[in-house]
């Protein structure tokens, strides 16, 4: 099994909307490990890892992510795989 794991920078109306627990719910149901938290600048940014089918899959959802929540853009990149062993929401930065 391969593992990737992705940096994500996701812009837009995105917190105030649970946003960080649509996202544990979401990666968690997906079997991906990593780590969520807002951004002070309004952003919410995340590392999502496990099979690339569905990290694929995760950042399609995240496009709309909860209902309420307006999903910008999402700026992505690779990242280092480190072997989470689940995903947490981390305090703001």
């Amino acid at each position: 099994m391969s593992v990737i794991a992705r940096h994500l920078l996701i812009r837009g109306h995105v917190q105030g909307v649970f946003f960080r627990a649509w996202t544990v719910k979401t990666a968690s149901d997906l079997g991906l490990t990593g780590w969520v938290r807002n951004v002070r600048s309004g952003d919410v940014e995340a590392v999502v890892q496990g099979e690339p089918a569905a990290v694929d899959q995760f950042i399609t959802l995240a496009h709309n992510g909860p209902p309420v929540a307006r999903v910008d853009n999402i700026d992505q990149r690779d990242e280092p795989v480190s072997y989470y062993t689940g995903f947490e929401k981390r305090a703001t930065v």
